[in-house]
């Protein structure tokens, strides 16, 4: 296999989890009764450029069709987030009604809902069906297609260039990350700005984050690797912000080379001097992960077998990617773990991939309350702590597996 952005030979292996059906691929009834497709799910590290990306097995119309199930503005704390988010920009980049917001990746609307709200012009561009209807039900201008140099120039055709560009957790969706990037080159102004948020290689590393692997994600971003992607593509990063979302993410700030105007900041130099620091970019870095993995799969399957001796009743919570990675990881199913709730009714009535556990409305977990709840999005942990602190009081304990198992 070739890198995805400088198709050097591929030859370091990251983490093998073995296969699984893609993390979004939810079950119907119907579809219990037919086979499931699995893909090979290993990753691997560019030696010349440090981009750490998936093999190639799954397309992206087969991840995200018009069924895709995850919606963002489920999460309360992630609608804050957002929030904050349209508040600094229009702050810092003086935007205004006669500016233009273009989000790649806008799911049902969860972001430019507040862009809206504030009068300010945008539009949004997303690929899945199910998440753009919810995001024109707010009254939000859709784009359904997926994002790269072709659907850029449609847009700037149109008149619709934009002052500010937002791609949040999309930039490791996208297969071919080089016509994807080169896309804002040319819908930016030439003094806009282009955000990307994108969950943090370093913190995956370092928390042992290995559930956010999935077939969805194919690639897996360090500054180091990002910088020297934008570079070759025409874009200049300059400023990075870290937050504790998603497991640790970061906010890359860029701006087209040729004409953006925007100083660059002292943190861009430090991070990359972090990440050096630790070895970012030596074949060291990369080589124990896998075992560190193996061990979390081990204690967790050692856990729900001594459960299901005691006969305790263990239930997860959250229908999430990340749950559908260490479900089909750890060889998880119904016998250990009788159903996952969820807020999302779209998921609701249907089975985790690969594990084919039920998954249900929260409001099972008073009807049949469990003995453990295992938390699967523990980046929202406190989140789900805190909405069930009823079931706390009742005796339940909530179980997180990533980084280590813990019980509380």
């Amino acid at each position: 296999m070739k890198c995805r952005h400088c198709h050097s030979d591929l030859n370091l292996s990251f983490v093998d989890l073995g296969s699984a059906p893609p993390s979004n691929a939810y079950l119907t009834k119907q579809t219990l009764r037919a086979p499931e497709k699995w893909f090979p799910l290993h990753v691997l590290v560019c030696e010349h450029c440090w981009l750490v990306q998936t093999e190639d097995f799954a397309r992206a119309d087969e991840l995200f069709d018009s069924d895709y199930a995850y919606f963002s503005g489920f999460s309360s704390s992630w609608l804050a987030h957002s929030e904050r988010y349209v508040t600094d920009m229009v702050r810092r980049f003086h935007l205004n009604k006669q500016s233009h917001v273009v989000e790649v990746a806008a799911n049902d609307g969860y972001l430019l809902q507040y862009v809206k709200a504030r009068g300010i012009p945008c539009t949004g561009i997303e690929p899945t069906a199910s998440t753009a209807a919810a995001a024109c039900a707010k009254g939000i201008p859709i784009v359904e297609d997926f994002f790269g140099v072709r659907l850029a120039k449609e847009l700037v055709a149109e008149a619709k260039q934009a002052d500010l560009t937002v791609a949040n957790n999309v930039l490791a969706h996208v297969p071919d990350i080089n016509d994807f990037l080169a896309g804002f080159t040319i819908l930016l102004k030439p003094h806009g700005v282009a955000t990307f948020e994108f969950p943090h290689l370093l913190q995956m590393v370092a928390e042992n984050q290995f559930d956010t692997i999935y077939h969805e994600h194919f690639s897996y971003l360090s500054l180091t690797a990002t910088q020297r992607i934008f570079a070759a593509i025409g874009l200049t990063i300059f400023d990075v912000e870290q937050f504790t979302t998603h497991g640790g993410s970061l906010r890359v700030f860029a701006q087209r080379s040729d004409t953006g105007n925007q100083p660059v900041s002292d943190r861009i130099g430090s991070l990359l001097c972090q990440e050096e620091a630790v070895g970012m970019c030596t074949a060291a870095y990369y080589a124990g992960f896998q075992p560190r993995a193996e061990k979390v799969k081990d204690d967790f399957v050692s856990f729900l077998i001594d459960a299901k001796r005691r006969g305790k009743a263990v239930a997860a919570y959250g229908a999430a990617a990340k749950g559908n990675t260490l479900m089909n990881f750890a060889g998880i199913h119904f016998d250990l773990i009788r159903y996952v709730v969820d807020k999302n009714g779209a998921k609701q009535g249907k089975f985790m991939p690969g594990s084919r556990i039920p998954i249900v409305a929260p409001g099972v977990l008073t009807e049949k309350r469990p003995d453990y709840l295992i938390i699967l999005p523990w980046n929202i942990a406190d989140e789900v702590r805190e909405q069930n602190s009823a079931l706390s009081a009742q005796g339940t304990q909530f179980v997180t597996v990533v980084p280590r198992m813990e019980i509380t």
